[in-house]
């Protein structure tokens, strides 16, 4: 398992660019009608252990959903699956300004 990186929400764009990462959105699908962030890989937390292999390891991924928590699971998840380097929004979509 590989340590999870910790992206303030204000510094998610600069994250992604940086590392040319992709983002996994794990929110529900009611939630993404709120908007999400550019790019942004919708999957369900629920639906992450069944999607996991139509997901790239080797890319470096940032896990957003509304407030940090189930990403920080998913981020766990995820590097427990051997993912090569996994970031976790924190404080989610409401750090960012895109939730309430």
């Amino acid at each position: 398992m590989h340590e999870i990186e910790h992206v303030p929400g204000p510094m998610w764009r600069q994250w992604v660019d940086a590392n040319r990462a992709t983002i996994i959105d794990v929110r529900e699908p009611v939630e993404w009608a709120d908007g999400t962030l550019p790019g942004a890989e919708r999957v369900s937390l629920g639906e992450l252990p069944h999607r996991i292999a139509s997901l790239d390891r080797s890319i470096p991924t940032l896990v957003v959903c509304r407030s940090g928590a189930r990403s920080a699971r998913a981020a766990e998840f995820l590097s427990r699956a051997g993912f090569r380097s996994v970031a976790n929004l924190v404080g989610g979509m409401v750090a960012v300004g895109m939730a309430t």
